[in-house]
């Protein structure tokens, strides 16, 4: 699964045609050992982040939205998106 962004020890990472197994525009991340799929409207759809870092995934989230759905369309398309940059 091809790395979006990394910032703070939080790894941010889309897969190219995952649109079936979550039915919603969504990155996956993980902090340490935790993992989650949380979705571009900034629901969690599985898994489990701690708080702090769910508030900066979701911040950094606010900040890249267009970037995000664009590389959302690129990636349901099978075309390789661009690195956002990370949250500082």
């Amino acid at each position: 699964m091809p790395e979006l962004s990394r910032f703070y020890n939080i790894i941010v990472r889309m897969q190219y045609n995952d649109i079936g197994q979550h039915n919603k525009s969504h990155i996956h991340v993980q902090y340490a050992e935790y993992k989650a799929v949380i979705a571009l409207d900034g629901e969690i759809l599985a898994g489990e982040m701690p708080i702090k870092q769910f508030k900066l995934v979701s911040a950094w989230m606010a900040i890249h939205e267009e970037e995000l759905y664009k590389a959302w369309n690129d990636a349901v398309r099978g075309i390789p998106f661009e690195k956002i940059e990370p949250l500082r």
